[in-house]
Parts: structure tokens; sequence; C-alpha cells
């Protein structure tokens, strides 16, 4: 599956409001569905990643031998769940190209989602994204 036709999988899910593909080094978005006016993607990403920096260093400075599985933002009529790819989960155990620093990000109407069946839905986009 490639990257477009992954990210319009992510936007069947149902509630779904938005999803990217984010650059964690840069902040840059490399493909995105959905979005509007009130909800850009391009500024989210670019700001998410210091959320995504911020939890990595903290697992660092507390010595957690783990890694972020997704981080999840509960909103009071959404919810923004953050999930990185494999190389960026497992970034403290090998060394990882920079094409392996992405995350994904999906925006739900929290009145619409069914949050665990979009969980599960993110981990496949995730293996489908970075195959």
């Amino acid at each position: 599956m490639d990257l477009d036709d992954a990210l319009i999988d992510g936007m069947s899910v149902d509630g779904a409001l938005g999803i990217a593909l984010v650059d964690y080094d840069s902040g840059m978005i490399l493909g995105k569905q959905g979005g509007n006016s009130l909800l850009d993607l391009d500024v989210a990403g670019a700001v998410l990643t210091d959320v995504v920096r911020a939890k990595l260093r903290a697992i660092e400075t507390l010595q957690l031998d783990d890694a972020i599985e997704d981080i999840l933002v509960t909103l009071g009529a959404q919810y923004h769940v953050i999930m990185p790819l494999e190389g960026l989960r497992n970034r403290q155990h090998s060394n990882i190209s920079k094409r392996n620093n992405l995350f994904l990000y999906l925006v739900l109407d929290r009145a619409r989602a069914n949050l665990a069946l979009a969980r599960h839905r993110l981990r496949r986009i995730e293996q489908a994204v970075r195959v």
C-alpha cells in the first residue's frame, strides 16, 4: 500500500477529521488527507514534533527501557492520536535512518469515533507505511 492509499484508508475510520504523516526531525508533513480551515494539519504536525520530543526526553531522563507506542490527547470534541513509526519507537536501540523518524497523526471527532478501532486501524496503516 502506498502512502496516499494508506492515508485514504485512515480517513475511512469513523469520525476521522484528518490524518498526516509527519517527519519528526523537521516537522514537515510528508502526506495528508482531510483537515479544514479549523484543522491545519501542516501547523499541527510541526507543533506535535515538540510533544513527541518531550516524551522521548522523558523516557530517556527516567531511564525507561521502553518506547512510545502512541500518544493520545483527549479534547472536549476530539481525539488526537500520535503514532510513531517503528523506526522512531526503536530509535534508542539501533541506527535509524532519517527516513524512519516519522509519525502518524490522526484527528477524530470524539462523538463519532470508536477509539479502540481507530487505534487498531492506525497500527495497520503504520505497518503499511513503514514497509
